[in-house]
């Protein structure tokens, strides 16, 4: 499933999306950056609270299809201008990240 047909199905915030075609494979939830960085796997869905640059750049270095912020995180602006540089797609939900991530499973299972 695509990033952007994901992010109609849940309703999901569509806080940026440059790369909408990119498909998700599973997810991963975290907040440690470097423990993100060695355990997420290319195509997931990176359910976090975290919002700032250096997510991005996580992001970028993992190839996760998209950034999932849990529990109405937005990112500020320096975050949001290097995602669209980057193609890094953020969506933005209410839900815990625990919820969030039933979402993702019950969509692409």
């Amino acid at each position: 499933m695509t990033v952007e047909c994901f992010a109609k199905k849940t309703g999901f915030k569509t806080v940026c999306m440059p790369s909408p075609e990119r498909e998700i494979e599973g997810a991963y939830i975290g907040d440690l950056l470097s423990w993100v960085m060695g355990k997420a796997d290319s195509g997931n869905v990176w359910i976090t609270i975290m919002s700032n640059i250096n997510t991005i750049a996580v992001a970028t270095l993992t190839d996760a299809s998209c950034i999932l912020l849990a529990e109405d995180v937005l990112p500020d602006e320096d975050a949001l201008r290097a995602a669209e540089a980057k193609g890094v797609n953020i969506l933005s939900t209410s839900l815990s990240a625990y919820d969030a991530a039933l979402a993702v499973s019950r969509l692409t299972s």
